[in-house]
């Protein structure tokens, strides 16, 4: 373990409270780890399209891992650092998996137009599903097999309710590619099973961006919420959770305060007096 040189944050659930802001504590935290010269990065879920909805430009931070891993993002200058994807045979792959256990689901353009997206109605009443593809109506279009609109793409997800077996089924079957779970940030219940290349994920994409800035693991904070945060949090050699993270994650790992009273700072605060 050693001096922090970078914080890694989720930000729904996290970094953002439930009114999807900032908190002031967060931000002059923020400030100040970069006055500190410490690297501050923010790994969502969300796109960049979705992330800057909510994320304004020149807020206190340096890079963006988004999409789950999928693309880096120097938050300074705009510039695109890092983007994956899924091959053709892949998508293909896991839509036919889907659609055989009879799941709704998306499939999305590459990066960094990913907020774009095919779409596959399994008919099971699913209204987060219809939900997202709702918000999404500018972007979303019906995915067709025969003759197949999708080539290469950026992840699948699938919408479904929460059924742990169900999850396992998947990744047994796709146990080639990186199948991860999320928790809806809509209705905060429902199950999303991320489809992603095998190389990706919020802690591997973080791992590629410390080894881009000459930064050990050992200088890492990572401060998370959900099940898409695992390996993250587990990458980094000092790792929370917010308080209002699951309690299957609050019985791994530390516990800082919950997002509504600013758990970012409570975790900065307590790993500067431990390293101090």
């Amino acid at each position: 373990m050693g001096e922090l040189r970078m914080v890694i944050t989720d930000l729904d659930g996290t970094l953002l409270n439930d009114e999807k802001l900032v908190s002031p504590q967060d931000r002059d935290t923020l400030q100040m780890l970069g006055e500190m010269d410490v690297c501050r990065v923010i790994a969502t879920g969300r796109s960049l399209y979705s992330l800057r909805k909510v994320v304004e430009e020149g807020f206190p931070v340096d890079y963006i891992i988004f999409s789950t891993g999928a693309g880096v993002l120097d938050w300074r200058t705009g510039e695109l650092l890092y983007a994956a994807h899924l091959k053709e045979k892949e998508v293909r792959f896991a839509i036919d998996t889907f659609i055989e256990a009879k799941m709704s689901f998306m499939v999305h353009d590459l990066v960094p137009e990913n907020h774009r997206f095919l779409y596959y109605d399994a008919n099971c009443g699913n209204s987060d599903f219809k939900n997202r593809c709702s918000i999404y109506s500018d972007f979303a279009y019906p995915l067709s097999l025969d003759p197949p609109n999708y080539k290469n793409a950026s992840q699948l997800l699938a919408i479904v309710p929460e059924d742990p077996e169900t999850l396992e089924n998947i990744r047994n079957k796709l146990s080639g590619l990186r199948v991860i779970r999320a928790t809806s940030p809509l209705d905060n219940c429902t199950m999303w099973i991320e489809v992603l290349p095998p190389e990706v994920s919020k802690g591997h994409t973080a791992k590629w961006l410390c080894n881009r800035l000459c930064i050990k693991r050992d200088n890492t904070l990572a401060v998370g919420n959900d099940y898409n945060d695992l390996d993250m949090l587990n990458f980094s050699a000092y790792s929370y959770v917010v308080g209002n993270a699951p309690g299957d994650l609050r019985g791994i790992y530390e516990v800082c305060t919950g997002n509504n009273n600013s758990g970012f700072t409570d975790a900065v605060k307590k790993i500067i007096i431990k390293t101090s």
